[in-house]
């Protein structure tokens, strides 16, 4: 158990008047207890109490062999898991659950506990904490989003061949990544062609190069269980001029975000800043995302860079900043970095050139 982590979490319930939390993502037991675990459909659940006396609960199958210095409670399939849950509940007053929970266990534990206990969202109280990178981690992201440049590179030489569909191109992403040293993709890549770009969250189909096609490529690796992320637009055989325009805008509406990237600055202001790019040359329409994510054990986590966040800049945050510009029956431009928050600014964490390029 990192109890370091732990303890912040405790920190963060006996703020909000949460004396247990039921935690059960896996990334974040796995950040808070160095247990990965991937349950499938079965209960697996981590249950925090403000007097240190944590439990998990493991179904039988689970394979475990570290100490988690907690108490363990195991169950079979036979076994109402629920019910052990509430019964470690009895006494409890507000009880925190994640935005994760199945509400299949949750109405079973309600069901079973004390008309006097209190059920509120409790996921803030792991999510404020793993926003914060620690200097392990930020190494971790910093590699991952290395590699990361080196496979887009790689991934770009093989679409200027102009031989291979949408689909050819995103099957050998992973191997990509695996030959750097990563386990896979962090999420399945997406590979835009022409009008496809439109799309912002395309899924390659049976496309094949024609001169004059934008190629969006967003793609990420996993790297000892950190995500990286990154999205380049570049363009095959000739590019036209309205085509030229848009990169251009995608690109200062990007730089112009993280160069206002420090401590204290809001979310939604740096959201604002690149937005005003855009919506002042007449593309407001056509940018129909949010700025960013934050980024760190899962590929998106807690927290946006949007009009609906208001929270201040901290050091030690990672998250992306990746406006777009859609035309639909088209192109579609997107240029995605990951910035890390510093003391007086950001790391840009991606280094591979934003400079137009024109391949094949």
């Amino acid at each position: 158990m990192n109890q370091a982590r732990v303890n912040k979490v405790i920190d963060e319930m006996s703020e909000r008047g949460m004396d247990h939390l039921i935690i059960s993502d896996p990334s974040s037991i796995d950040y808070l207890t160095g247990y990965n675990n991937h349950p499938g459909e079965r209960m697996f659940v981590l249950l925090l109490s403000l007097d240190g006396n944590h439990t998990m609960f493991l179904n039988k199958l689970f394979y475990l062999d570290q100490d988690l210095q907690m108490n363990l409670v195991w169950y079979a399939d036979t076994e109402d898991g629920p019910a052990l849950v509430a019964d470690a509940l009895k006494d409890a007053n507000v009880v925190g659950v994640d935005k994760n929970w199945e509400a299949r266990f949750l109405m079973r534990v309600m069901e079973l506990s004390n008309d006097e206990c209190c059920f509120e969202l409790g996921s803030i109280c792991v999510d404020h904490v793993r926003m914060i990178k620690e200097e392990k981690e930020k190494e971790l992201m910093r590699e991952a989003s290395r590699l990361n440049d080196l496979a887009i590179d790689q991934v770009i030489q093989l679409c200027a061949k102009g031989n291979l569909t949408e689909i050819e191109v995103s099957k050998q992403v992973a191997g990509i990544f695996q030959s750097l040293g990563c386990s896979g993709n962090s999420f399945e890549p997406i590979v835009a062609y022409g009008a496809n770009g439109a799309d912002g969250h395309h899924e390659g189909d049976d496309s094949l190069l024609k001169p004059g096609d934008s190629i969006v490529i967003d793609m990420g690796g996993m790297y000892q269980g950190y995500c990286s992320d990154m999205t380049r637009t570049v363009f095959y055989k000739e590019v036209s001029d309205e085509q030229r325009k848009v990169y251009d805008l995608v690109r200062k509406a990007n730089e112009i975000a993280e160069a206002m990237i420090k401590p204290g600055v809001k979310l939604c202001d740096i959201d604002k800043a690149a937005r005003d790019v855009i919506s002042e040359a007449g593309y407001g329409e056509n940018f129909n995302h949010r700025l960013g994510h934050f980024i760190g054990r899962n590929v998106h986590e807690y927290g946006d860079v949007s009009a609906a966040f208001d929270m201040e800049v901290e050091p030690g945050m990672i998250f992306s900043i990746e406006p777009g510009i859609y035309l639909q029956g088209d192109f579609g431009v997107r240029i995605e970095d990951l910035v890390l928050v510093t003391e007086d600014g950001c790391e840009i964490l991606n280094s591979y050139t934003k400079d137009l390029l024109v391949i094949g």
